[in-house]
């Protein structure tokens, strides 16, 4: 992409090719991050039909597994990023990657990871009985400020 980024700006060089040369420039560096990940990562999919194919074969395999149509629900409770836990799972060298994980940052995901899912846990509860919820809360906050 570099070489052709190049070749584009040594060619193009007249006044009139200058805002296009500019745009084309500042718009490719503006991806430039993240435009190839799927070369230095070989389980990122590498086009878009690629990444529906596997979104389809998560949610056709979430499907199977629990009958349910929808998996709205299954993402917000288990996390956004459980869709790639299955097709982790099937790679090859996922121990290795488990191992390298630092334990710190293994250990402020996990929190993170808690946090996340407590705070759509009460949510649900709340949606589920409100009552019931805020008697609980009230329950605790008595308990701590030490009323019966």
């Amino acid at each position: 992409m570099q070489q052709l980024l190049n070749w584009i700006e040594q060619t193009y060089t007249s006044e009139e090719d200058k805002p296009m040369v500019a745009n084309l420039t500042s718009y490719t560096r503006g991806f430039w991050k993240g435009l190839f990940t799927c070369y230095d990562h070989l389980h990122v999919p590498r086009t878009n039909n690629d990444h529906e194919r596997f979104f389809r074969q998560t949610k056709t395999r979430h499907r199977r597994t629990t009958g349910l149509r929808s998996w709205n629900e299954y993402i917000l409770r288990s996390g956004e990023m459980v869709v790639f836990v299955d097709d982790a799972l099937r790679q090859s060298d996922v121990l290795s990657r488990l191992q390298a994980v630092d334990y710190l940052a293994y250990r402020d995901e996990c929190f993170r990871w808690s946090s996340r899912l407590s705070e759509a846990t009460k949510r649900r509860r709340f949606r589920t009985n409100p009552e019931l919820y805020l008697q609980r809360i009230e329950e605790t906050y008595c308990i701590l400020i030490g009323q019966p």
